[in-house]
């Protein structure tokens, strides 16, 4: 099943593609991070893909002494897109597309690539480690493939008034401490190996942001390879990243993004009926409870994520195929 067998005696090469979008000081401290193995893999290329930042956050990138390559895009064409961009060239064995808000420890790269390097393991497609916060404690990184009934329940905002009776895709119950397979990890480090992104297309563009790399996994799994979380290394990982600088703009993409993952994957009533609800419940539920937890900013971003979702509303050839 495997599309590259281990090579005995080799080292494995490995890309690291990170997107930037106004990620400030964060992406410095980031590249400091970036380290070849002493063993066990080399580093080919770091790829910092810019998405038209105007932060001065590309000012100094060339001190970390790493195989450095900045792409500089005139405009934001999205996360997706900009993988796609810095993985183009990549002769590597091993992807891994990481934010830029990550932290990496001397184990962070070592123990998953040995990992998947293992002959037992030539059926993991991708790997990630433990991400913790600030707090030193693991982040519920891990999520179930969405159901219609994953995202009815968010829509309502039943997964937050009732979060037991209707659980959230994230597997929030689970505290990340041991390795296991799972159906997705987050994108903020996702090591892929190359052949395999090359054979399913990379990142599919429409999603602008979020879901990409959801969707992305599921591709994964269809094509027969596992997806593994590993406990036993660990990276710092911010969270909320440059997207809180914009939270309207963030509630439109991922509302987007829901209703294309929507008509990508599940049947097209069901897509049709989770469209109809995003657009026309969900403003409601989210105003409700905006104002339950009397918050004028989080009305302010609803009706401003609503309003450019409506204004944007999909035409039919961008969610159906």
């Amino acid at each position: 099943m495997s599309l590259r067998e281990p090579k005995s005696g080799s080292t494995p090469l490995v890309d690291v593609i990170i997107v930037n979008w106004n990620a400030g000081a964060q992406l410095t401290r980031c590249l400091a991070t970036i380290r070849s193995g002493p063993e066990g893999f080399s580093i080919g290329r770091v790829v910092v893909v810019d998405n038209a930042s105007i932060d001065g956050s590309l000012d100094g990138l060339e001190g970390p002494g790493l195989p450095l390559t900045v792409i500089r895009n005139p405009e934001n064409r999205g996360f997706g897109a900009a993988c796609n961009q810095g993985a183009a060239d990549s002769h590597a064995d091993y992807l891994l597309f990481l934010n830029p808000d990550t932290l990496l420890e001397s184990e962070s790269l070592i123990c998953p690539i040995a990992f998947m390097e293992q002959e037992a393991n030539t059926g993991v497609g991708v790997c990630s480690i433990r991400l913790v916060g600030d707090d030193g404690a693991a982040a519920r990184t891990c999520t179930r493939l969405p159901t219609p009934a994953h995202f009815t329940s968010k829509m309502l905002g039943l997964d937050r008034l009732l979060p037991k009776q209707f659980p959230s895709h994230f597997m929030e119950e689970w505290d990340h401490s041991e390795s296991r397979d799972v159906e997705h990890v987050m994108g903020a480090f996702y090591l892929i190996r190359a052949d395999l992104f090359r054979q399913l297309g990379g990142f599919d563009e429409r999603f602008f942001v979020y879901l990409e790399d959801l969707d992305l996994s599921l591709r994964v799994q269809r094509a027969g390879y596992r997806i593994h979380y590993l406990a036993d290394a660990r990276a710092y990982h911010k969270g909320g990243g440059t997207s809180e600088q914009v939270k309207a703009r963030r509630l439109f993409y991922s509302l987007r993004s829901r209703i294309l993952y929507g008509f990508k994957h599940f049947n097209w009533a069901a897509a049709a009926l989770l469209m109809a609800g995003t657009l026309v419940l969900e403003p409601f539920a989210r105003l409700a409870f905006a104002a339950s937890r009397r918050s004028p900013s989080a009305v302010k971003e609803t009706l401003g994520g609503f309003a450019a979702l409506w204004s944007a509303w999909l035409p039919w050839k961008t969610v159906h195929r």
